[in-house]
């Protein structure tokens, strides 16, 4: 097989274009209220030993915590299995946060319940996402605060997921780049409950390679033992880390890192977000190859490959294409997966009820807005999902002003609606087009 590895991306990211400007201007994202000047400079020259001791003085700092408070009240969310909103928090937080800077100081902080909650997916079957108490949030934030940047140093620049400065829109922009350079064949790879395979064992000694620090280890060890509570039921998981939780996206990383390593040092070519990877292959046999890393990599992890969900597909033949991060990639072109479509539609549904007592004005103003966000992600499909998506928004605009407008001058039918309220009649009213937006935006 053809050795790919030196047309490769580095394996260090980058964090900024070049070493210019102070060591605070290259880790933008560290936390001041953590990462002194002196311990950027450590970081990027190494600490003694090879590992950082005495980091727990840093989680439970006031500053450190209050930071926390503030990227958990930002975010909002729901509350917890204790009932405690982001706003009944707010109300006591001064209070609130010197008590657990002393519980976390003692070393008798425990954590809460996580709250469990099934979320439906375009599939129809329900994804499991875990919500921890306001508080359990805060001190996840200020534990991410300090464990980001040691990690952040190692991890290789095929890993998007949930990392600072890089997002799905980079995965995708990479896999483009792979397709248009040569790919013929995917590794359309499917890891079978990752979040809920998550080994505390293999994924405590990937931390004890960064970290040497005893009450830090076990804080990470409770939250990773935190019982799950549904309705009125209470539980204590054997493995796993739970979807939702401020930790959770960072620990993921951690413990898949070593696959990411493995697979480069095959001179693979991959794009992972998260537990969502593709292997992009210049033949069947290197793809063979490349699942079969994968297989022997993720069994060393105790994990497993979907065997129904992942598979070998090639780029070039009629009907074949692989599904990422909401794309659908076909015979060089890409578009709104099924289940993204299915969801899309689901949400001009629930915008545009037929017998809606809102103004039109208010509905197109609603519509649009959503219209705008789905569109900055999608916008690289081909021209006929958009022109798809007015055509669909427009049949639930004219289906609400015909139950408001029941004249049999134009009929009922689509046709006497599309004659009273032509396209115009919508673009005047400011909705959104994505159609024109696509013609703008290739057109520049």
């Amino acid at each position: 097989m053809k050795d790919h590895s030196e047309e490769n991306p580095p394996l260090a990211v980058p964090l900024v274009a070049s070493p210019s400007g102070t060591v605070r201007d290259r880790w933008p994202f560290a936390v001041a209220a953590v990462w002194t000047e002196r311990m950027l400079t450590a970081l990027e020259q190494g600490v003694k030993g090879g590992r950082w001791f005495s980091l727990m003085d840093k989680v439970c700092a006031p500053a450190n915590l209050h930071a926390a408070w503030l990227r958990v009240k930002r975010n909002r969310g729901a509350a917890g299995c204790d009932g405690q909103r982001v706003e009944d928090f707010d109300a006591q937080s001064e209070a609130s946060l010197q008590w657990l800077h002393e519980q976390l100081r003692t070393g008798q902080y425990r954590p809460q319940s996580v709250r469990r909650v099934w979320i439906p997916k375009a599939s129809g079957k329900p994804r499991p996402l875990g919500i921890p108490t306001v508080r359990d949030r805060i001190v996840q934030a200020a534990l991410k605060n300090v464990l980001e940047p040691i990690f952040e140093r190692k991890f290789v620049a095929t890993s998007h997921g949930f990392r600072p400065g890089r997002s799905a829109k980079d995965a995708l922009r990479e896999v483009d780049r792979h397709l248009h350079e040569g790919t013929t064949h995917v590794v359309d790879a499917d890891i079978e409950a990752f979040f809920d395979s998550v080994d505390h064992t293999v994924l405590r000694a990937a931390l004890e390679e960064e970290i040497c620090d005893g009450p830090v280890l076990s804080l990470i060890d409770l939250f990773l033992r935190q019982s799950v509570m549904e309705e009125m039921r209470t539980w204590t998981p054997a493995g796993g880390t739970p979807q939702g939780a401020v930790l959770s996206p960072l620990l993921a990383n951690i413990y898949l890192h070593s696959l990411d390593v493995a697979l480069r040092a095959q001179g693979l070519q991959v794009v992972r977000y998260a537990d969502d990877l593709v292997l992009l292959c210049r033949s069947a046999d290197e793809a063979a190859h490349g699942k079969q890393v994968l297989d022997e990599h993720l069994a060393r992890l105790r994990l497993r490959l979907h065997p129904e969900k992942t598979r070998i597909v090639s780029v070039l033949d009629p009907g074949e294409g692989f599904d990422f991060l909401g794309y659908r990639f076909e015979q060089g072109h890409k578009r709104p997966r099924d289940a993204s479509r299915t969801k899309l539609r689901d949400r001009i549904r629930a915008l545009t009820p037929r017998n809606s007592g809102d103004s039109l004005d208010a509905v197109v103003q609603r519509v649009s807005k959503m219209l705008r966000g789905w569109f900055e992600y999608f916008q690289h499909s081909r021209r006929r999902v958009f022109a798809e998506v007015d055509g669909f928004v427009r049949r639930r605009l004219r289906a609400i002003l015909q139950r408001r407008n029941s004249s049999r001058s134009y009929g009922f039918g689509a046709a006497g609606a599309n004659v009273r309220w032509p396209n115009a009649f919508f673009t005047n009213l400011g909705l959104f087009s994505t159609t024109a937006q696509a013609l703008a935006r290739r057109s520049r």
